[in-house]
């Protein structure tokens, strides 16, 4: 017969408590990490799947494109793309973003120009 009855545990030391609440900590901070990463990468995805059409393209040259965008700029590679994005809902793509936009859609595509 086995015995059912549950056990007690040793209580927890105060230095093991702190640590159990600083990996907690860590464990949230990375947890938020994540979901913001997950929620820029969608909208990074949305806006290069915005490129492609725009300049038919590959998904890694449209990728380059928004980071030398990006760069150039000098914003955040997720704020660009939310700002081509934006776009869809009759928003105005920023004067600087549209500029270098139109300029990288030129270097990707030279023989266009003419």
């Amino acid at each position: 017969m086995t015995d059912t009855t549950p056990r007690e545990e040793p209580p927890l030391s105060t230095a093991r408590v702190a640590a159990l609440l600083v990996e907690v900590g860590e464990l949230r901070a990375a947890n938020e990490q994540l979901e913001r990463a997950m929620a820029s990468r969608a909208v990074i995805d949305q806006a290069r799947g915005m490129v492609m059409a725009l300049a038919p393209c590959t998904s890694e040259r449209a990728w380059d494109l928004l980071v030398d965008v990006s760069q150039r700029c000098n914003i955040k590679l997720r704020d660009v793309a939310a700002a081509l994005v934006a776009t869809t809902k009759e928003e105005a793509l920023p004067a600087p973003v549209r500029q270098e936009l139109r300029q990288a859609l030129r270097r990707l595509h030279p023989a266009d120009r003419r």
